[in-house]
């Protein structure tokens, strides 16, 4: 599609979805159609706002669009997107991907059939912290992440492990590369019917163990990942964008203990969304596997899905 325009549209404009319609709208080479949501009032408000059309069901924008964002309730993933897949239309659907691996591998498989780019909204992989710190990330011995935000009831539809844990595990798989061995999870329902805290000790095969805590009941916010690797410790900020990285030096400080290189840097301000939104435009005009693939996303919840397992809920395949 080089050199074309680029006709899109939003699939519910909720908070995160009002803020995907507002990128496709800026763009210079992209046309946004229209957008979808169930609350009509809040789709002519949007429509209005960006210049495009409130349209009642995304499946009259078939034939009518060449890529969408589908930011709707989790339940709804696999239905809107099946609709798009299945007519050849591009898809990014924000994370997790579906509900169930099965409804997730047949998104995948109608993506192959039909030559056609499907992303997954892992955010934080487009954050600038993570890709500063990509090309010296070698083989993790070990990882914490703690990822903490106040209550709201947006994303309440799923528990924290597949609403805010899932960031840190597809970045996690991401790193490590390995096959999950074990883990091990325990967790709380406090303000709603699902897990509000969480935490997950992962082993990998390659013997890397991540201790992964997710909570959205806290005072405050805070994205923090630590990683272990040989010669080298990284503390990654992802809230306010900086990185530390201490590595063994040359020389010694005393006898037999080595001198520690620190770099430490801010990264200033960046729009992770704009950037996933242009990765995903990016794959379509190359015709290239996008940067955060339907399989990556599949991956990312079959391991949210193994965490709730141990929590004592029943694995849905």
């Amino acid at each position: 599609m080089s050199g074309q325009r680029l006709r899109t549209a939003v699939i519910g404009v909720g908070y995160l979805g009002n803020f995907h319609a507002q990128k496709y709208a800026a763009l210079a080479d992209v046309d946004l159609v229209g957008v979808v949501d169930s609350d009509q009032k809040r789709a002519a408000e949007i429509a209005s706002a960006l210049g495009t059309v409130a349209i009642g069901d995304h499946r009259e924008l078939l034939g009518q669009v060449d890529a969408v964002s589908v930011v709707v309730p989790t339940q709804f993933h696999h239905a809107v997107a099946r609709d798009f897949l299945s007519n050849g239309v591009h898809v990014l659907i924000e994370k997790p991907i579906t509900v169930t691996i099965a409804e997730a591998d047949e998104l995948i498989a109608l993506a192959d059939k039909n030559n056609v780019v499907f992303q997954v909204g892992h955010l934080e992989r487009f954050n600038p912290v993570l890709v500063a710190v990509e090309s010296i990330l070698e083989g993790p011995l070990f990882i914490e992440s703690v990822r903490i935000a106040p209550f709201k009831p947006r994303g309440t539809d799923v528990n924290v492990v597949l609403d805010l844990m899932i960031h840190d595990i597809d970045i996690i798989q991401h790193i490590v590369k390995s096959p999950v061995e074990r883990i091990d999870a325990i967790g709380a329902p406090v303000f709603t019917g699902e897990e509000d805290i969480a935490n997950a000790r992962i082993l990998f095969e390659s013997g890397c163990v991540a201790n992964v805590t997710a909570s959205r009941i806290s005072l405050k916010s805070e994205r923090k990942m630590r990683i272990f690797q040989r010669d080298a410790y990284l503390t990654l900020d992802f809230q306010n964008r900086k990185v530390l990285v201490a590595k063994k030096g040359s020389g010694e400080l005393f006898p037999g203990i080595p001198n520690v290189k620190v770099d430490e840097r801010e990264l200033g301000q960046a729009d992770a969304l704009l950037s996933e939104i242009e990765s995903f435009i990016r794959a379509i005009r190359d015709g290239k596997q996008p940067q955060v693939s339907g399989r990556d996303g599949r991956m990312a919840l079959e391991t949210a899905l193994k965490i709730n397992q141990a929590l004592g809920r029943r694995i849905v395949e």
